[in-house]
Protein backbone atom coordinates (compact mmCIF):
# COMPACT_ATOMS: atom_id res chain seq x y z
CA UNK A 1 0.00 0.00 0.00
CA UNK A 2 1.09 3.53 -0.79
CA UNK A 3 1.04 6.38 1.74
CA UNK A 4 1.22 9.91 0.34
CA UNK A 5 2.34 12.77 2.60
CA UNK A 6 0.71 16.15 1.97
CA UNK A 7 3.12 19.05 2.26
CA UNK A 8 1.59 22.03 4.14
CA UNK A 9 0.77 24.93 1.84
CA UNK A 10 0.59 27.58 4.56
CA UNK A 11 3.98 29.30 4.65
CA UNK A 12 3.65 29.97 8.38
CA UNK A 13 3.28 26.25 9.14
CA UNK A 14 6.59 24.77 10.30
CA UNK A 15 5.42 21.26 11.16
CA UNK A 16 5.22 18.19 8.92
CA UNK A 17 3.00 15.08 9.10
CA UNK A 18 5.98 12.72 8.77
CA UNK A 19 9.46 12.34 10.23
CA UNK A 20 12.24 9.94 9.16
CA UNK A 21 11.64 7.84 12.28
CA UNK A 22 7.93 7.46 11.53
CA UNK A 23 8.76 6.70 7.88
CA UNK A 24 11.16 3.93 8.93
CA UNK A 25 8.46 2.38 11.12
CA UNK A 26 5.83 2.44 8.36
CA UNK A 27 8.15 1.15 5.64
CA UNK A 28 9.12 -1.64 8.02
CA UNK A 29 5.45 -2.65 8.13
CA UNK A 30 5.43 -2.94 4.34
CA UNK A 31 4.18 0.47 3.18
CA UNK A 32 5.60 2.54 0.33
CA UNK A 33 5.77 6.29 1.05
CA UNK A 34 5.85 9.19 -1.38
CA UNK A 35 6.07 12.88 -0.53
CA UNK A 36 6.87 16.23 -2.19
CA UNK A 37 10.36 17.68 -1.93
CA UNK A 38 10.98 19.91 1.09
CA UNK A 39 8.13 18.54 3.20
CA UNK A 40 10.31 18.22 6.31
CA UNK A 41 12.69 21.14 5.75
CA UNK A 42 11.11 23.46 8.36
CA UNK A 43 10.94 20.71 10.98
CA UNK A 44 14.67 19.99 10.68
CA UNK A 45 14.47 17.01 8.33
CA UNK A 46 15.87 17.53 4.81
CA UNK A 47 14.79 15.24 1.98
CA UNK A 48 17.92 13.08 2.17
CA UNK A 49 16.99 11.87 5.67
CA UNK A 50 13.70 10.54 4.30
CA UNK A 51 15.36 9.05 1.23
CA UNK A 52 17.80 7.22 3.51
CA UNK A 53 14.80 5.52 5.15
CA UNK A 54 13.28 4.51 1.80
CA UNK A 55 10.85 7.37 1.10
CA UNK A 56 10.35 8.37 -2.55
CA UNK A 57 10.48 12.11 -3.26
CA UNK A 58 7.63 12.75 -5.68
CA UNK A 59 8.21 14.93 -8.74
CA UNK A 60 4.49 14.80 -9.61
CA UNK A 61 2.56 15.24 -6.35
CA UNK A 62 -0.89 15.05 -7.99
CA UNK A 63 -0.02 11.69 -9.54
CA UNK A 64 1.22 10.40 -6.19
CA UNK A 65 -1.95 11.64 -4.50
CA UNK A 66 -4.13 9.93 -7.12
CA UNK A 67 -2.60 6.49 -6.59
CA UNK A 68 -2.24 6.64 -2.78
CA UNK A 69 -4.19 4.26 -0.55
CA UNK A 70 -3.64 6.45 2.52
CA UNK A 71 -2.95 10.20 2.73
CA UNK A 72 -1.38 11.87 5.77
CA UNK A 73 -2.23 15.53 6.29
CA UNK A 74 -1.38 18.14 8.90
CA UNK A 75 -3.23 21.24 7.74
CA UNK A 76 -6.94 21.19 6.92
CA UNK A 77 -7.31 19.87 3.34
CA UNK A 78 -9.31 21.45 0.55
CA UNK A 79 -12.28 19.68 -0.99
CA UNK A 80 -10.30 19.44 -4.26
CA UNK A 81 -7.86 17.11 -2.48
CA UNK A 82 -10.58 14.46 -2.17
CA UNK A 83 -11.51 14.79 -5.84
CA UNK A 84 -7.93 13.96 -6.79
CA UNK A 85 -7.79 10.85 -4.57
CA UNK A 86 -8.94 7.41 -5.67
CA UNK A 87 -12.26 6.10 -4.36
CA UNK A 88 -12.03 4.18 -1.11
CA UNK A 89 -8.72 5.76 -0.10
CA UNK A 90 -8.19 6.90 3.49
CA UNK A 91 -7.43 10.50 4.49
CA UNK A 92 -5.84 10.65 7.93
CA UNK A 93 -5.09 13.93 9.68
CA UNK A 94 -6.18 17.19 11.26
CA UNK A 95 -9.61 18.33 10.07
CA UNK A 96 -11.18 20.59 12.73
CA UNK A 97 -14.49 18.91 11.80
CA UNK A 98 -16.78 21.27 13.74
CA UNK A 99 -17.44 24.12 11.33
CA UNK A 100 -16.09 22.15 8.37
CA UNK A 101 -19.24 20.18 7.55
CA UNK A 102 -18.95 21.02 3.84
CA UNK A 103 -15.51 19.44 3.76
CA UNK A 104 -16.87 16.27 5.37
CA UNK A 105 -19.66 16.09 2.79
CA UNK A 106 -17.11 16.58 0.00
CA UNK A 107 -15.11 13.60 1.30
CA UNK A 108 -18.26 11.47 1.38
CA UNK A 109 -19.20 12.52 -2.15
CA UNK A 110 -15.72 11.50 -3.39
CA UNK A 111 -16.05 8.17 -1.50
CA UNK A 112 -13.05 8.91 0.72
CA UNK A 113 -12.76 7.36 4.16
CA UNK A 114 -12.11 10.42 6.30
CA UNK A 115 -10.43 9.98 9.70
CA UNK A 116 -10.32 12.96 12.07
CA UNK A 117 -7.38 12.57 14.44
CA UNK A 118 -8.93 15.19 16.75
CA UNK A 119 -11.91 12.88 17.33
CA UNK A 120 -9.79 10.02 18.67
CA UNK A 121 -11.43 8.95 21.97
CA UNK A 122 -9.53 9.74 25.15
CA UNK A 123 -8.81 6.18 26.24
CA UNK A 124 -5.61 4.54 27.44
CA UNK A 125 -5.30 2.51 24.23
CA UNK A 126 -5.83 5.54 21.98
CA UNK A 127 -3.51 7.96 23.81
CA UNK A 128 -0.66 7.24 21.42
CA UNK A 129 -2.85 8.43 18.51
CA UNK A 130 -4.27 11.60 20.13
CA UNK A 131 -3.01 14.69 18.26
CA UNK A 132 -4.91 17.10 20.52
CA UNK A 133 -3.01 15.86 23.57
CA UNK A 134 0.38 15.62 21.90
CA UNK A 135 0.24 19.14 20.48
CA UNK A 136 -1.33 20.64 23.63
CA UNK A 137 1.54 19.20 25.65
CA UNK A 138 4.03 21.24 23.66
CA UNK A 139 1.81 24.33 23.63
CA UNK A 140 1.67 24.25 27.44
CA UNK A 141 5.46 24.10 27.63
CA UNK A 142 5.95 26.86 25.08
CA UNK A 143 3.38 29.11 26.81
CA UNK A 144 5.64 29.28 29.87
CA UNK A 145 8.78 29.84 27.79
CA UNK A 146 7.02 32.63 25.85
CA UNK A 147 5.69 34.24 29.02
CA UNK A 148 9.11 34.10 30.66
CA UNK A 149 10.75 35.67 27.60
CA UNK A 150 8.26 38.56 27.61
CA UNK A 151 8.39 39.15 31.38
CA UNK A 152 10.77 41.83 32.65
CA UNK A 153 11.71 39.65 35.63
CA UNK A 154 13.39 36.29 36.16
CA UNK A 155 11.31 33.29 37.25
CA UNK A 156 13.40 31.64 40.00
CA UNK A 157 14.33 32.98 43.40
CA UNK A 158 17.92 34.16 43.36
CA UNK A 159 20.11 34.99 46.35
CA UNK A 160 22.82 37.46 45.34
CA UNK A 161 25.29 39.78 47.12
CA UNK A 162 22.98 42.62 46.05
CA UNK A 163 20.01 41.04 47.79
CA UNK A 164 17.44 38.31 47.36
CA UNK A 165 15.19 38.23 44.29
CA UNK A 166 11.75 36.75 44.98
CA UNK A 167 10.40 34.10 42.57
CA UNK A 168 7.90 35.22 39.95
CA UNK A 169 4.30 34.13 40.36
CA UNK A 170 2.63 32.13 37.60
CA UNK A 171 -1.12 31.47 37.53
CA UNK A 172 -2.39 28.75 35.18
CA UNK A 173 -6.10 28.61 34.38
CA UNK A 174 -7.22 25.19 33.15
CA UNK A 175 -5.51 21.97 34.17
CA UNK A 176 -5.83 19.80 31.08
CA UNK A 177 -2.87 18.46 29.12
CA UNK A 178 -1.55 21.95 28.30
CA UNK A 179 -2.13 23.24 31.82
CA UNK A 180 -0.35 20.35 33.49
CA UNK A 181 2.67 20.77 31.24
CA UNK A 182 2.66 24.52 31.91
CA UNK A 183 2.64 23.86 35.68
CA UNK A 184 5.53 21.41 35.41
CA UNK A 185 7.56 23.75 33.20
CA UNK A 186 7.00 26.84 35.38
CA UNK A 187 8.00 24.84 38.48
CA UNK A 188 11.17 23.58 36.76
CA UNK A 189 12.07 27.20 36.00
CA UNK A 190 11.69 28.09 39.67
CA UNK A 191 8.45 30.07 39.66
CA UNK A 192 5.82 30.04 42.39
CA UNK A 193 2.85 28.39 40.67
CA UNK A 194 -0.88 28.43 41.32
CA UNK A 195 -3.52 26.75 39.15
CA UNK A 196 -7.29 26.65 38.84
CA UNK A 197 -9.71 24.28 37.13
CA UNK A 198 -13.47 23.85 37.31
CA UNK A 199 -12.91 20.13 38.00
CA UNK A 200 -12.03 19.59 41.68
CA UNK A 201 -10.79 16.11 40.72
CA UNK A 202 -7.56 17.61 39.29
CA UNK A 203 -6.49 19.19 42.61
CA UNK A 204 -4.36 16.16 43.45
CA UNK A 205 -2.56 16.38 40.08
CA UNK A 206 -1.81 20.07 40.62
CA UNK A 207 -0.39 19.43 44.10
CA UNK A 208 1.67 16.48 42.85
CA UNK A 209 3.52 18.90 40.56
CA UNK A 210 4.29 21.22 43.45
CA UNK A 211 1.73 23.92 42.67
CA UNK A 212 -1.07 25.37 44.78
CA UNK A 213 -4.65 24.65 43.71
CA UNK A 214 -6.91 27.72 43.84
CA UNK A 215 -10.36 26.82 45.16
CA UNK A 216 -13.41 28.75 43.94
CA UNK A 217 -16.91 27.56 44.82
CA UNK A 218 -18.83 27.38 41.53
CA UNK A 219 -21.54 24.98 42.59
CA UNK A 220 -21.95 21.78 40.61
CA UNK A 221 -19.18 21.23 38.02
CA UNK A 222 -17.46 18.19 36.60
CA UNK A 223 -16.03 16.63 33.48
CA UNK A 224 -17.29 14.83 30.40
CA UNK A 225 -16.80 11.12 29.71
CA UNK A 226 -13.81 12.10 27.59
CA UNK A 227 -12.21 13.92 30.54
CA UNK A 228 -12.84 17.49 29.36
CA UNK A 229 -14.23 20.18 31.66
CA UNK A 230 -17.97 20.68 31.29
CA UNK A 231 -19.10 24.04 29.93
CA UNK A 232 -20.02 26.49 32.69
CA UNK A 233 -23.17 28.60 32.93
CA UNK A 234 -22.79 32.37 32.63
CA UNK A 235 -23.43 32.65 36.39
CA UNK A 236 -20.64 30.17 37.13
CA UNK A 237 -18.28 31.99 34.76
CA UNK A 238 -18.93 35.24 36.65
CA UNK A 239 -18.21 33.55 40.00
CA UNK A 240 -15.02 32.15 38.50
CA UNK A 241 -13.92 35.60 37.28
CA UNK A 242 -14.52 37.16 40.67
CA UNK A 243 -12.53 34.45 42.42
CA UNK A 244 -9.63 34.67 39.97
CA UNK A 245 -9.38 38.48 39.86
CA UNK A 246 -7.29 38.67 43.05
CA UNK A 247 -4.99 35.86 41.94
CA UNK A 248 -4.45 37.50 38.53
CA UNK A 249 -3.67 40.85 40.18
CA UNK A 250 -0.96 39.16 42.24
CA UNK A 251 0.55 37.19 39.33
CA UNK A 252 3.42 38.04 37.00
CA UNK A 253 2.35 35.55 34.31
CA UNK A 254 -1.17 34.27 33.66
CA UNK A 255 -1.68 31.39 31.22
CA UNK A 256 -5.18 30.50 30.05
CA UNK A 257 -5.81 27.09 28.47
CA UNK A 258 -9.62 26.80 28.17
CA UNK A 259 -9.74 25.94 24.49
CA UNK A 260 -13.04 24.16 23.84
CA UNK A 261 -12.86 21.75 20.92
CA UNK A 262 -15.58 22.63 18.42
CA UNK A 263 -16.84 25.68 20.31
CA UNK A 264 -15.91 29.31 20.89
CA UNK A 265 -13.63 29.76 23.86
CA UNK A 266 -15.19 31.31 26.99
CA UNK A 267 -14.01 34.72 28.21
CA UNK A 268 -12.34 33.96 31.52
CA UNK A 269 -10.13 37.02 32.05
CA UNK A 270 -12.08 40.25 31.55
CA UNK A 271 -10.76 43.72 30.75
CA UNK A 272 -11.36 44.72 34.39
CA UNK A 273 -9.23 41.80 35.56
CA UNK A 274 -6.45 42.79 33.16
CA UNK A 275 -6.68 46.38 34.39
CA UNK A 276 -6.05 45.12 37.93
CA UNK A 277 -2.74 43.49 36.99
CA UNK A 278 0.63 45.17 37.49
CA UNK A 279 2.47 46.89 34.60
CA UNK A 280 4.83 44.47 32.87
CA UNK A 281 2.70 41.42 33.68
CA UNK A 282 2.19 38.91 30.87
CA UNK A 283 -0.87 36.92 29.81
CA UNK A 284 -0.47 34.02 27.37
CA UNK A 285 -3.83 33.02 25.86
CA UNK A 286 -3.71 29.48 24.45
CA UNK A 287 -7.30 29.75 23.18
CA UNK A 288 -6.61 32.62 20.76
CA UNK A 289 -7.55 30.50 17.71
CA UNK A 290 -11.10 30.02 18.99
CA UNK A 291 -11.73 33.59 20.11
CA UNK A 292 -9.54 33.72 23.21
CA UNK A 293 -10.05 33.39 26.96
CA UNK A 294 -8.91 36.97 27.54
CA UNK A 295 -10.82 40.11 26.67
CA UNK A 296 -8.52 41.99 24.30
CA UNK A 297 -6.68 38.98 22.82
CA UNK A 298 -5.81 39.37 19.13
CA UNK A 299 -4.85 36.27 17.16
CA UNK A 300 -1.12 35.99 16.46
CA UNK A 301 -0.42 39.40 17.98
CA UNK A 302 1.02 40.86 21.16
CA UNK A 303 -1.24 43.52 22.65
CA UNK A 304 0.03 45.96 25.27
CA UNK A 305 -2.81 47.39 27.34
CA UNK A 306 -3.07 50.94 28.68
CA UNK A 307 -1.78 49.77 32.05
CA UNK A 308 1.22 47.98 30.49
CA UNK A 309 0.03 44.35 30.57
CA UNK A 310 1.14 42.23 27.61
CA UNK A 311 -1.49 39.89 26.13
CA UNK A 312 0.00 37.25 23.81
CA UNK A 313 -2.39 35.34 21.56
CA UNK A 314 -0.22 33.16 19.33
CA UNK A 315 -2.55 30.67 17.61
CA UNK A 316 -0.39 27.54 17.53
CA UNK A 317 2.46 27.77 19.99
CA UNK A 318 3.45 24.19 19.18
CA UNK A 319 4.34 25.46 15.69
CA UNK A 320 7.31 27.21 17.31
CA UNK A 321 8.72 23.80 18.24
CA UNK A 322 8.44 22.13 14.81
CA UNK A 323 10.96 19.34 15.31
CA UNK A 324 9.26 17.84 18.34
CA UNK A 325 5.75 18.86 17.25
CA UNK A 326 6.29 16.99 13.96
CA UNK A 327 7.80 14.04 15.81
CA UNK A 328 4.70 13.69 17.99
CA UNK A 329 2.16 14.36 15.22
CA UNK A 330 3.83 11.88 12.87
CA UNK A 331 3.98 9.29 15.64
CA UNK A 332 0.23 9.73 16.26
CA UNK A 333 -0.54 9.02 12.59
CA UNK A 334 1.93 6.15 12.38
CA UNK A 335 0.53 4.59 15.56
CA UNK A 336 -3.02 4.74 14.18
CA UNK A 337 -1.87 3.16 10.93
CA UNK A 338 0.08 0.41 12.70
CA UNK A 339 -2.83 -0.35 15.03
CA UNK A 340 -5.25 -1.02 12.18
CA UNK A 341 -2.76 -2.56 9.72
CA UNK A 342 -3.59 -6.13 8.75
CA UNK A 343 -0.39 -7.46 7.21
CA UNK A 344 -1.97 -10.66 5.91
CA UNK A 345 -4.80 -8.81 4.17
CA UNK A 346 -2.41 -6.07 3.05
CA UNK A 347 -4.78 -3.27 4.05
CA UNK A 348 -5.90 -0.97 6.81
CA UNK A 349 -8.93 -2.61 8.39
CA UNK A 350 -11.21 0.01 9.99
CA UNK A 351 -13.61 -2.17 11.94
CA UNK A 352 -16.89 -0.26 12.49
CA UNK A 353 -17.27 -2.01 15.87
CA UNK A 354 -13.92 -0.69 17.11
CA UNK A 355 -14.22 2.16 19.65
CA UNK A 356 -11.43 4.20 18.08
CA UNK A 357 -12.94 3.85 14.59
CA UNK A 358 -16.38 4.76 15.88
CA UNK A 359 -14.97 7.94 17.38
CA UNK A 360 -12.79 9.12 14.50
CA UNK A 361 -14.10 7.75 11.16
CA UNK A 362 -16.37 10.43 9.70
CA UNK A 363 -17.16 9.07 6.23
CA UNK A 364 -17.27 5.62 4.61
CA UNK A 365 -18.96 4.05 1.59
CA UNK A 366 -19.81 7.45 0.11
CA UNK A 367 -21.73 8.57 3.22
CA UNK A 368 -21.22 10.62 6.37
CA UNK A 369 -21.40 7.93 9.06
CA UNK A 370 -20.27 9.65 12.26
CA UNK A 371 -23.39 10.30 14.39
CA UNK A 372 -22.22 13.80 15.35
CA UNK A 373 -22.03 14.95 11.72
CA UNK A 374 -24.45 12.62 9.96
Amino acid sequence: MIIYIQKPIDKTENRAPLTPAAAKKLIGLGFSIEMPAGTGDKSGHPDQQFVDEGVTISTKPDDSLAKADIVFGLEIPKATTFKKMKEGAIYLGRLEPFGNEKLIKAAAKANIRLVSMEMIPRTTLAQKMDILSSQANLAGYQAVITGAAKLDKILPMMMTPAGTISPSKVFIIGVGVAGLQAIATAKRLGARVQAFDTRPVVEEQVKSLGAKFVKIDLGETGQTEQGYAKELTEEQLELQRQGMAKVCADSDIVITTAKLFGRKAPIIVTADMVAGMAPGSVIVDLAAETGGNVEGTQLDKEVVTDNGVKIIGIGKLENELPTHASQMFAANLANFTEHFWDQEAGELVLDPEDEIVQGSLLTDGGEVIHPTFK
